[in-house]
């Protein structure tokens, strides 16, 4: 089968290798539909990833169909289309035991830790697949994306009325103002790109867009999704007194702040990081009664075969809010 690999920052292959073996007992194999790509594709392939080594098999946001099943189907068959939660955890940790899977103290996620979805078939545990019979393969390969963003506004804690700061609008920092905007926040969002800023404008139904965080603001709640330390090390002077400051996107280094403005705020600080199987199927059951509409993100796609060599360049794909890769079909970069 084709399969892509990325063999070291900057380098990524096509290659043939071999399907998977058959499933075993709580297992399946799925033929994968679509890949999205992401911002840990994007900082693996720069070497920016903290987690990740190489060669390694990228591609953790998958819509799949079920192409055979082993003995326990928990309910599946041969065809669905699925999601895929690619957290896989050893359920035994302290973590795993309290329900908080996402962050496993031996967390071993498809695409970074261990090989992904940038190929014709995958094997997943069945208890990772989530099943929608009206979703399409693009919708289901979204979700886990949308997750970051559900699972960080649930961290936070958001209420309706409150004022919120979203810094950084990519696909990630999308997710969490989608899901403040559901909570019925009043919701604010920073980048210094004026297309996402104009899609946010748009589409996505907030206060206002701005290129810097407006200093009479006061936010309740500040989402920094840059993954960017001078903006992370900057946000820790953005909440109100006694408000919150939330770190979705990721650094691979350490990071800096002024400890008094953190403590004269009395300032809750969280980290946030994957999501769980609840979120997998609120996000499934809320786009499936269409109250989530990934349509307008989706604006570059790419076959599975284009990848080596037009990955690099796709960040600087004019509009670019959300790209895919269709395995199964011989589609350009639109």
């Amino acid at each position: 089968m084709k399969t892509v690999i990325l063999e070291k920052p900057g380098q990524f292959s096509l290659i043939d290798t071999a399907e998977p073996d058959p499933p075993r007992e709580g297992e399946a194999v799925v033929r994968v539909g679509r890949v999205g790509i992401c911002g840990t594709d994007v900082h693996a392939f720069r070497g920016l990833h903290p987690f990740f080594d190489y060669p390694r098999i990228a591609g953790h946001e998958l819509g799949v169909e079920i192409a055979e099943l082993g003995g326990d189907n928990c309910g599946l068959a041969v065809g669905d289309r699925c999601a895929v939660e690619p957290y896989l955890n050893c359920g035994c940790c302290a973590a795993c035991r309290s329900g908080r899977t996402n962050c496993c103290v031996d967390l071993r996620v498809l695409g970074v830790h261990v090989d992904g979805g940038m190929r014709s078939y995958i094997k997943v545990p069945v208890s990772k697949l989530h099943k929608s019979d009206r979703l399409s393969l693009d919708q289901l390969a979204l979700v886990e994306t949308l997750g970051i963003g559900a699972h960080a506004v649930e961290r936070a804690g958001i209420e309706p009325g409150e004022s919120v700061l979203v810094i950084g609008a990519g696909p990630i920092g999308l997710g969490v103002v989608l899901f403040c905007v559901l909570q019925g926040a009043k919701v604010t969002v920073v980048d210094i790109n004026e297309n996402r800023l104009a899609f946010c404008d748009q589409h996505m139904n907030v206060k206002d867009c701005v290129h810097a965080p407006p200093p009479e603001l006061n936010p309740a709640a500040v989402f920094d999704a840059t993954g960017n330390p001078r903006s992370m090390a900057a946000s820790f002077g953005l909440p109100a007194h006694g408000g919150r400051l939330i770190l979705v996107g990721m650094y691979k280094g350490s990071l800096e702040f002024d400890a008094a403005e953190y403590h004269k705020r009395e300032m809750t600080l969280l980290a946030t990081r994957n999501s769980t199987s609840n979120t997998f199927e609120k996000i499934i059951d809320l786009m499936q009664a269409g109250r989530i509409d990934i349509g307008p993100w989706l604006t570059h796609r790419m076959a599975l075969a284009q990848v080596p060599d037009q990955f690099a360049q796709l960040s600087d794909q004019p509009g670019l809010i959300k790209a895919v890769i269709d395995v199964d079909r011989d589609q350009g970069l639109r």
